[in-house]
């Protein structure tokens, strides 16, 4: 860990990278419950840090499996956005640079794990009913028609 980044991602010195996968199975996106801040309690595209060392595509297949047990071919990036959370006093809490990749399912049981609170496979008609994080409903709607 560098001296810019601390254990929690909390008050980081610099952005950090982070990497999500975007895993289709059948007619269904995997989707994780998030267990940590910021957008603890939300629904989002599985993922985490990414280690000094790791490609965003090793990074992907490895957060994806502790996540939820579900293993994965990553790809390229699909889509790009940033996370910006300010405490109270306007100090910067979290800073995270997210890639999502489109990735490929390979097998696997799936097991919420991690930091994660659930994952699951959901269908189109089920997001509505469901706390998805902007980030994650826009990318499937504009990019996957999805929901």
């Amino acid at each position: 860990m560098s001296d810019q980044q601390s254990p929690t991602g909390r008050y980081p010195q610099a952005p950090c990278v982070a990497v999500g996968a975007i895993v289709f199975k059948e007619d269904h996106v995997l989707l994780v419950r998030r267990g940590k801040a910021p957008s603890r309690g939300q629904w989002a595209i599985p993922g985490g840090s990414v280690t000094l060392g790791e490609s965003l595509q090793e990074a992907a297949e490895r957060e994806i499996f502790e996540e939820t047990g579900i293993r994965i071919t990553a790809g390229k990036p699909a889509y790009i956005f940033d996370v910006v959370d300010r405490d109270d006093d306007g100090q910067i809490r979290f800073h995270y640079v997210i890639v999502d990749l489109d990735a490929t399912y390979r097998g696997g049981e799936l097991s919420p794990g991690d930091d994660a609170l659930e994952a699951r496979w959901v269908a189109a008609r089920e997001l509505a009913g469901l706390d998805v994080s902007r980030p994650t409903r826009e990318l499937l709607s504009r990019q996957y028609d999805f929901g």
